[in-house]
């Protein structure tokens, strides 16, 4: 092979890896577009109406959801925020009826985790590890503390200065009576950088991570 036939193969090689790279980042660009909107609804839910008209509006919102799955059936981001929103609806629903719910939401957060561990900077570890702590154990369940605080410490690895991995490591710390620590955590999350374009469920998770704050410092002047 002579060196100019080489140099136009190296180039031939170069093109294509440039071209791939691009791919992938428009398909990633895409994907964030189409989760904006279930983003920006979802935070409107879940800190904006009254509980009463959360079942409904989280029922309409799993439409939304679906379809962008369907739109983006290979991409961890889509399937992570069908997770939340069925893990959010389950929430509002409450019951034995809010169990089907859980467990789509965790098939979609393990599906996610297939795809992308590092997908929305943990974010499925987090989810995960809320629904593990939050929903009931074995027979009605899969609910499990152990496994809970596996995937919440992972989310703290991939994010360790996220302030959604750091507040519901402070609630489950709570949870289990680990006031000292859960402070702590609970001071990670208050000094977690803002989110672009995410300022009402910034502002929402604050004023839990205040409420938190409040009750475990009441637990520990005990």
């Amino acid at each position: 092979m002579s060196t100019m036939t080489q140099a136009f193969y190296k180039m031939a090689q170069l093109l294509a890896v440039a071209s791939a790279l691009l791919l992938t980042a428009a398909a990633e660009a895409d994907v964030l577009q189409d989760i904006k909107p279930l983003q920006d609804r979802w935070a409107e839910v879940n800190y904006g109406i009254s509980d009463e008209q959360k079942e409904h509006a989280f029922s309409l919102l799993l439409e939304q959801a679906n379809a962008v799955v369907a739109a983006n059936p290979d991409k961890a981001e889509a399937l992570i925020w069908r997770g939340i929103i069925k893990s959010s609806y389950a929430g509002a629903k409450g019951g034995l009826g809010a169990v089907s719910l859980a467990e789509g939401a965790k098939t979609d957060l393990e599906a996610a985790l297939q795809l992308d561990s590092q997908a929305l900077q943990g974010s499925a570890y987090t989810s995960l590890g809320v629904l593990y702590y939050k929903v009931p154990g074995w027979p009605i369940s899969f609910g499990s503390d152990k496994t809970a605080k596996l995937m919440l410490e992972k989310a703290l690895t991939v994010n360790p200065q996220g302030i959604d991995p750091n507040y519901f490591y402070a609630e489950f710390l709570t949870q289990k009576r680990d006031y000292k620590a859960a402070l702590s955590y609970i001071e990670k999350a208050r000094q977690a950088p803002p989110r672009p374009e995410r300022q009402t469920a910034d502002q929402g998770r604050l004023q839990e991570l205040a409420a938190l704050e409040a009750k475990v410092v009441k637990k520990l002047k005990r």
